[in-house]
């Protein structure tokens, strides 16, 4: 555990040689946490891998806390764990909002990053959150359960699904509401997969941890606030893009992925032509075959770089 400010707590966890490349790998969500799965993508004897659970997810403590929470300082909290571990530079591994966040870490801090490896491509900007939370994206493929998604909402808030969950998540109408809100919010994690699961099994999976009330109200808390970027599209302005146009550069992205479509990763690719781009027969998760060669390629890669 590693305290960052006077009121958060981050858990960090660490795996293969000590002694190894080291790679900083970053969670989604936001407010998804780390889970051991997430360092199988690396050679343990030739890697050391960072997992890092973010402000207030996961084991990182107060669980949910948004005070304090936001882009900036999570960057600093990366740089204050590499300080840490007496890391000079480092590669950084980030899928969905992990990319989103791997992204603007490497821009603020180009000179500490040897490799970025990303994966499901997010760039939070509206048309991206939009096509989730917002009817007419991602709910005319999956309507059973945006279905769900939509009946937790009386039908007179619902030109701003995210301004009626907000009212809902922050406690201000009741626990009640607040708990039938974080389960319809859920719905999105039924279009992870290019199979996907049914909403009782990832409810079941969700309820298990108990993490899915902080996963739902940091999650808003980082779309409503549109990831505390000055701008929409700040990510791919043409002043940032050039920060990072000489790292070495993977991405790989789900043609049929729900959660961020192949749209961002064609954006992206756009501005960063010497990156190396792979599309997979695969949705948004990681762990998906395709999905999966490919990542452990890029790490094989660059593991003795």
């Amino acid at each position: 555990m590693l305290k960052v400010s006077d009121i958060h707590t981050i858990a960090v966890f660490t795996y293969g040689n000590e002694k190894g490349k080291p790679v900083l790998v970053v969670h989604g969500g936001p407010g998804l946490g780390t889970t051991p799965d997430m360092a199988r993508f690396f050679d343990p004897k030739k890697y050391f891998i960072i997992l890092v659970d973010q402000r207030g997810c996961g084991k990182s403590k107060p669980l949910g806390e948004l005070e304090g929470n936001n882009t900036e300082a999570l960057i600093d909290d990366f740089e204050k764990v590499r300080e840490k571990l007496n890391i000079g530079e480092w590669m950084v591994f980030g899928g969905s909002w992990g990319s989103t966040l791997s992204l603007a870490y490497s821009m603020r801090h180009v000179q500490k990053v040897t490799q970025l490896i990303l994966r499901g491509i997010f760039l939070m900007r509206k048309k991206e959150v939009d096509w989730l939370f917002e009817e007419g994206g991602a709910s005319n493929v999956f309507p059973e359960t945006w279905e769900i998604y939509k009946n937790a909402i009386p039908k007179g808030e619902r030109r701003n699904f995210l301004k009626a969950y907000q009212k809902r998540l922050n406690g201000s109408m009741g626990d009640d509401e607040k708990e039938k809100a974080c389960w319809a919010w859920s719905w999105a994690t039924s279009a992870s997969h290019l199979h996907p699961k049914s909403l009782k099994e990832i409810r079941n999976e969700l309820g298990k941890n108990k993490n899915y009330l902080a996963l739902s109200t940091i999650e808003l808390h980082y779309f409503i606030n549109r990831g505390f970027f000055p701008r929409d599209g700040f990510l791919l302005e043409d002043k940032n893009m050039n920060k990072i146009k000489d790292i070495p550069i993977v991405i790989v992205q789900g043609r049929y992925d729900m959660i961020c479509p192949m749209t961002s990763a064609h954006d992206l690719y756009k501005k960063l032509p010497k990156a190396e781009f792979h599309t997979t027969m695969a949705g948004h998760s990681a762990f998906e075959h395709e999905t999966i060669k490919y990542l452990v390629k890029a790490t094989d890669k660059f593991k003795n770089q």
